[in-house]
């Protein structure tokens, strides 16, 4: 493809998701951001397809650094939503 359509499409999907985001009410955004977090394990799985294919040194070195990146966003995803889930408990 064309680098100048691929950093359109990235552009809008700047703006998009900044304007989504915004939209949303605060009372949401925790359960929202927690269900985008789990839906990032298939980023980390793609990551790991990518890091094993063996298909030249940088795919192995970006696809390792998406492994790490994936693992941290899905980790996180989970900590925020147990410490969520957590304010619901009785005490």
């Amino acid at each position: 493809m064309d680098i100048l359509l691929l950093l359109t499409v990235f552009v809008i999907a700047i703006f998009l998701g900044v304007e989504l985001i915004t939209k949303v009410p605060p009372t949401l955004h925790t359960p929202l951001m927690s269900g985008s977090n789990a839906i990032s394990g298939i980023t980390l799985v793609g990551a790991l397809l990518s890091a094993g294919s063996g298909a030249g040194i940088w795919v192995n070195i970006f696809g390792f650094i998406a492994v790490v990146m994936a693992t941290i966003n899905v980790v996180g995803g989970y900590m925020v939503t147990n410490r969520m889930l957590a304010m619901f408990k009785r005490k």
